[in-house]
């Protein structure tokens, strides 16, 4: 039994490796850290019930505590901007806002595509909110 664990828990870590390297989220490795302890555990011929939850708590201790951590040290692709810095100002409309359609809006002396959050019309020449933004548009309220 302890040879077919053995085979098992390599193939699991192979399995979970591959996974992992095929997609790059940083889950499949815990699961391979887990299966290595297991396979040592097999090697050294501890109980089936010791390797499954050895490999269980390693798993989840790792995924739980260590990824976030990692996931927050290799995040290189956010580029800060300014542009969070238009929340909460008021900027005025320069082409209306129809419901589900976009119009415009000035502020700080740049124009913007906006959009209502609130389903209501917007008409040229009123004062918004401005509550997010979402890609190249603002999302507005009547201010």
């Amino acid at each position: 039994m302890n040879e077919i664990m053995i085979l098992i828990w390599f193939a699991v870590i192979l399995i979970a490796a591959f996974i992992e390297i095929t997609t790059m989220d940083l889950t499949s490795v815990w699961f391979s850290i887990g299966a290595v302890i297991s396979f040592i555990m097999a090697i050294m011929n501890v109980a089936l019930f010791w390797q499954v939850a050895a490999f269980i708590v390693v798993s989840t201790i790792l995924l739980l505590s260590v990824r976030p951590l990692v996931k927050n040290y290799f995040r290189t692709n956010i580029v800060g901007t300014n542009a969070d810095a238009l929340v909460g100002k008021v900027a005025t409309c320069t082409k209306p806002i129809k419901v589900s359609e976009r119009g415009q809006v000035k502020i700080d002396g740049q124009y913007w595509s906006a959009i209502t959050s609130e389903g209501d019309r917007i008409e040229e020449g009123d004062k918004v909110e401005i509550l997010a933004i979402e890609g190249n548009k603002l999302i507005v309220v009547k201010a």
